[in-house]
């Protein structure tokens, strides 16, 4: 007979994997359109996302899709995945989307670790929609125009008069929506932008039944105004939730940024790990035993 925890176990096992591959390839094509605006394509192949061309700043060259490239049988296959990126330029990356690639041998070292995460579209009864009230509400809502996307960068932390790698050519992208939060009250439309207090990206992917999350920020300013990171996840997921309702929603995320996702319903899957090249460190990858 078989044990139903083990049984449990193993289902529990496959729905994290389904989910973390799920999240990768919301990942990947975030990433793919990053690079879209800049005028880069990268390419989509059964194992991994990757770009032949150096990518913006922050953004990896390569984003793998299978667990398939960790095992034995796949190492052949991550060596054909360093073949196609341009490691020879400072600051090349990797993300390892299941944590089990070992590049040390080519030159890269580990530039950081995270946890992908999940939130099933009914998400536990426990966990309210707002962990307490603010003195001070936000509201929540997609910018729409250029001259409001340089104010989210600035709240996101771009340099003064930038935009990071935050082109415009992505408000057109039907997938790609950002999100602000400014104190109730401030009103609509363009150069109403400038008091942004938290915001994040929301990419939607597999025909529009899923949604990622990435660069969810809570401005310094934030923090005199009682908002801490927990606030923002909370009112990032209600209006996610009311934008897109009935979808389940991924993303990665680690320390304070993890710990308020998971207050706010979501749910840890797997772990990812970012490679790094550094400065003057490529060597050849060979055959992994």
């Amino acid at each position: 007979m078989n044990d139903p925890g083990t049984a449990a176990a193993v289902a529990e096992t496959a729905d994290h994997a389904a989910w973390v591959r799920a999240a990768a390839r919301n990942n990947a094509e975030w990433c793919d359109a990053v690079c879209r605006a800049h005028g880069l394509r990268g390419d989509f192949g059964d194992d991994a996302w990757a770009s032949p061309r150096r990518t913006p700043p922050l953004y990896p060259d390569a984003v793998t899709l299978t667990e398939r490239l960790g095992t034995s049988a796949g190492a052949g296959a991550a060596a054909d995945l360093l073949a196609r990126i341009d490691t020879a330029s400072p600051g090349c990356s990797v993300k390892d989307s299941f944590a089990c690639l070992d590049l040390a041998p080519a030159g890269f070292e580990v530039l950081f670790e995270a946890q992908w995460i999940h939130r099933p579209v009914q998400a536990p009864t426990s966990v309210p929609a707002f962990p307490r009230p603010l003195a001070h509400p936000l509201e929540w809502d997609v910018i729409t125009e250029p001259g409001d996307l340089s104010a989210w960068a600035a709240a996101w932390g771009a340099e003064p008069g930038g935009c990071g790698p935050f082109r415009p050519e992505l408000l057109a992208d039907d997938a790609t929506h950002f999100l602000r939060a400014r104190p109730t009250g401030t009103g609509t439309g363009t150069g109403t932008g400038t008091n942004i207090l938290a915001g994040a990206i929301a990419t939607l992917s597999g025909g529009g039944e899923l949604v990622g999350l990435s660069n969810v920020f809570t401005a310094p300013e934030a923090a005199t105004a009682g908002i801490e990171p927990r606030d923002t996840w909370a009112g990032c997921v209600s209006a996610v939730t009311a934008r897109w309702p009935g979808l389940p929603v991924v993303g990665y995320e680690s320390g304070a940024d993890l710990e308020a996702a998971t207050a706010n319903g979501f749910r840890p899957v797997g772990p990812l790990r970012v490679w790094w090249m550094p400065y003057g460190r490529m060597r050849t990858m060979g055959a992994q035993g």
